[in-house]
């Protein structure tokens, strides 16, 4: 299974060092870069808990394009269904068409010339490959756990952020069916052995994730990015991944506690913000909608919008209707025929208790 970063194209010229960051935290434009006939179009989840997005995959793609300049036209949407693919994040691009997978965007991005690790030395893109694993392997499978499996923040965090995003009537079934999803993807990192001892394996998983996060802390010293004064793919990831777990309000936060506890960690993803996400870093939606800026990021837009939320608040009442007789909370009943004709259909509902 492809990383969500992977080693470096180009390989660094010994002794030349990186490109700073310019005014406004984009990147200079690398050598060679050509410019693209139109811009590209990324479709990812919506930004909440002052991110630009609160799903780490859709985050790490965003902040990679950030880093590099690449000319993307952003859709921030509610709803998978509203992606071209189905899937979040996704690219739509002019030659190879909807690109889905994280790994494959940037892959694409590097092939247009933007490529953020191009001036890396080898034994950065050795570190890179090195910590790309350990965040897959040590901090993923916690990441998901606090979030998604953790009844708690799940319940009061989680579903609750999702359910009142998603418009109706997906937010009734789609939380739950990520749920699911990521509940499968969890059991099946973590192997046959979640099962037999859940409470043993969750606080020896938990003691890697805060190791693993000192190590972080530890590699990152005092450094502006993790490979000196300017970003790279393994920033993109690192912020991607924390990120999220520092700036959620989460009941449950053990892991969150230690990450606020290594401060250069907290300015690291604070500064990756200010810089490159300064004016999108909030929830969009506690205000009115913002416009298509010069970046080419927008928020969710739909000609049909209002049409489109007719049809679903019918096709959720009918489907809510069908539930409902099939399940035999309303039933038809048909009345005998008196001397005055044929008794009115009726209709018998039995009230069902809210669950919890």
């Amino acid at each position: 299974t492809p990383r969500p970063c992977s080693a470096p194209l180009h390989r660094g010229v010994p002794g030349r060092s990186r490109p700073a960051a310019g005014a406004g935290g984009a990147a200079r434009p690398v050598p060679g870069r050509r410019k693209m006939a139109a811009p590209m179009e990324l479709f990812c989840w919506a930004g909440g808990w002052g991110l630009p997005s609160v799903d780490p995959d859709c985050l790490a793609v965003l902040t990679y394009a950030r880093f590099t300049g690449a000319p993307l036209k952003v859709h921030r949407v509610t709803s998978p269904w509203r992606s071209p693919s189905g899937h979040l994040p996704a690219l739509r691009t002019r030659d190879e068409g909807i690109i889905s997978k994280p790994q494959q965007i940037i892959t694409h991005l590097r092939k247009q010339k933007y490529n953020a690790d191009y001036d890396l030395s080898a034994t950065q893109s050795a570190d890179t490959l090195a910590f790309v694993s350990l965040l897959e392997e040590k901090l993923l499978p916690v990441l998901i756990h606090t979030f998604w499996v953790d009844a708690k923040n799940y319940v009061e965090h989680t579903r609750k952020w999702y359910a009142e995003t998603i418009p109706f009537p997906l937010n009734f079934f789609l939380p739950n069916a990520m749920h699911k999803r990521h509940l499968e993807r969890l059991q099946l990192m973590w192997g046959d052995d979640y099962m037999e001892d859940e409470e043993k394996l969750e606080k020896e998983l938990y003691r890697e994730a805060r190791e693993c996060l000192t190590l972080l802390s530890q590699r990152l010293g005092s450094q502006k990015f993790f490979f000196g004064d300017s970003p790279a793919s393994l920033d993109a990831l690192v912020f991607s991944r924390l990120a999220p777990l520092m700036k959620a309000k989460l009941p449950n936060g053990k892991l969150q506690q230690h990450l606020k506890s290594l401060q250069n960690l907290c300015n690291y993803c604070t500064s990756i913000l200010s810089l490159y996400f300064p004016w999108d870093g909030g929830d969009p939606l506690t205000g009115a909608p913002r416009a298509a800026g010069t970046d080419g990021t927008e928020a969710e837009e739909d000609p049909h919008k209002r049409r489109k939320q007719l049809l679903s608040v019918l096709v959720g009442l009918a489907a809510m209707l069908g539930y409902a007789f099939l399940s035999g909370i309303v039933s038809i009943q048909r009345g005998s025929v008196g001397p005055a004709g044929r008794q009115p259909v009726t209709l018998e509902e039995e009230e069902e208790e809210e669950e919890e």
